[in-house]
């Protein structure tokens, strides 16, 4: 099923939209008044891959995207003058849950800002899990976004299909599961610890990574808890480490209780893309 943008005006916003708002105004500054005149009237439309079952019984589906020439949208961590997509599956039919399986994506500079994303077409993997394997699964989402240019555009999606069990491995769909962050392991990390220091509205992380890469490796921290805003992280490197500082900041105050076994941090380079996950002192 292919949808288009529909107006979200009518739907009470999220609060991680409202903060978007912040970052459409300083997009919107950034590229002036004559760059609104540029934006297409498509500029992106949306349907569901059916996948195949696993041998494990969830169903293997994905999400796609293909947005405009000179567009893009963002990952789970966006950066700091991005927003994370927010999906709403709760009009979904047997439906137990619906895991992603984000494929790496790619860094953006704009105007001294760093965000992360997509660009062209994106094919995100849902692994769905029934409630009744026996019966059809209906998938049904809201969906929120940002896709940018020089401008931002907040957009609604809603999308709704039956997904079939049973079916054939999909090639857009293994190859963005192909396309997923290496694990340790894999990518040579020696070497993994995190030093955590008081400031003085949450805490510091610093994480010293000894993996092998390149000066422009980016590290981005994602804590378990989501009402923590993770600032844009500073990193340098230092020979085979990795040296990545970044804010955490509590969303209403008070002390910050940090799960380090729920820690995830990326690391993106300029050919490959490196998940790791927990970090012990």
């Amino acid at each position: 099923m292919i949808a288009h943008p529909s107006s979200h005006a009518a739907r009470r916003p999220s609060a991680a939209f409202r903060r978007f708002a912040a970052a459409l105004a300083l997009c919107l500054c950034a590229a002036g008044p004559a760059a609104a005149e540029a934006v297409p009237g498509d500029l992106i439309r949306a349907g569901f891959l059916g996948g195949w079952t696993t041998d494990s019984g969830s169903q293997m589906a994905a999400l796609r995207l293909d947005l405009a020439d000179g567009w893009k949208t963002y990952w789970r961590a966006p950066g700091d003058a991005g927003i994370p997509p927010q999906f709403d599956w709760s009009g979904s039919q047997n439906v137990a849950s619906v895991r992603f399986h984000w494929p790496t994506p790619t860094v953006f500079m704009l105007n001294g800002m760093r965000t992360i994303g997509y660009k062209h077409q994106l094919v995100l993997p849902l692994e769905i899990t029934p409630r009744d394997p026996s019966q059809p699964i209906r998938l049904q989402a809201s969906i929120d976004m940002g896709v940018c240019s020089d401008i931002c555009v907040p957009v609604s999606l809603q999308l709704g299909a039956d997904i079939p069990r049973g079916g054939a491995p999909d090639a857009a769909i293994r190859a963005a599961l192909a396309d997923r962050p290496m694990a340790a392991g894999a990518a040579g990390l020696s070497g993994l610890r995190c030093q955590v220091e008081p400031i003085r509205d949450g805490l510091r992380l610093t994480a010293q990574i000894d993996l092998p890469g390149g000066a422009e490796d980016v590290a981005v921290f994602e804590t378990a808890d989501p009402e923590i805003w993770v600032s844009e992280s500073q990193t340098r490197r230092e020979g085979g480490r990795l040296v990545s500082t970044s804010d955490l900041i509590p969303a209403h105050g008070g002390p910050v209780a940090l799960d380090r076994s729920g820690l995830i941090i990326t690391v993106l380079g300029k050919d490959r893309a490196v998940e790791l996950r927990g970090c012990p002192g």
